[in-house]
C-alpha cells in the first residue's frame, strides 16, 4: 500500500494580528490568516487560516503583525463542528509547526523587542532561548545586514 504525506509550505502576509486564546487545561492556541498571491495570476490571492500550538503560537502572537510577511510550514486540517445555530459547518486550516518571519524588523522596534528578521524560524513548538543573557538576539543582529 502506497504512503501518503500532508505538509504544507506557504508565504505569505497577516490579514490581521494573530489571536490567541487558551483551552481550558491552558494550552495556548493562536489563530491567524494569511493572505497568498498566486504568482502566475497576481490579481488571485488565496486566504488561508492559520494555527499555531503552544510556544509556537504564543512566539507567533508576540512577534507577528498583520502585513507580516511570514513563511510557515505544517500540515492540512480539515474539521467539521456544529455552529451556534447546530448546522453542521467545516473548517479548513493549515496547523503550523514551524514559522520564518520574512523581511526586515517593524518601524520602531528597538533591539530587544523583535526577534524577526531574514533569517529567523522557530519550529517544534518552541521559541529559542538564548540562555541567561540575550545571545539569540545578539546573533540575530549579525545575521541581519543592516
Amino acid at each position: 500500500m502506497a504512503g501518503s504525506y500532508n505538509r504544507v509550505i506557504l508565504v505569505g502576509n497577516l490579514t490581521r494580528d494573530p489571536e490567541i486564546k487558551y483551552t481550558q487545561s491552558g494550552k495556548g492556541v493562536t489563530k491567524f490568516s494569511l493572505a497568498v498571491n498566486n504568482p502566475r495570476n497576481k490579481e488571485e490571492t488565496t486566504f488561508v487560516d492559520i494555527v499555531a500550538w503552544d510556544k509556537l503560537g504564543e512566539t507567533c502572537n508576540k512577534y507577528l503583525k498583520k502585513g507580516s510577511n511570514t513563511l510557515v510550514e505544517g500540515r492540512l486540517v480539515i474539521r467539521s463542528y456544529d455552529d451556534k445555530d447546530g448546522n453542521k459547518r467545516k473548517a479548513t486550516e493549515v496547523v503550523i509547526d514551524n514559522m520564518q518571519m520574512l523581511g526586515s524588523r517593524p518601524d520602531g522596534a528597538g533591539s530587544g523587542d523583535y526577534a524577526g528578521g531574514g533569517s529567523s524560524s522557530y519550529g517544534g513548538g518552541s521559541a529559542p532561548s538564548g540562555g541567561g543573557g540575550n545571545d539569540f538576539q545578539d546573533t540575530l543582529d549579525d545575521e541581519i545586514p543592516f
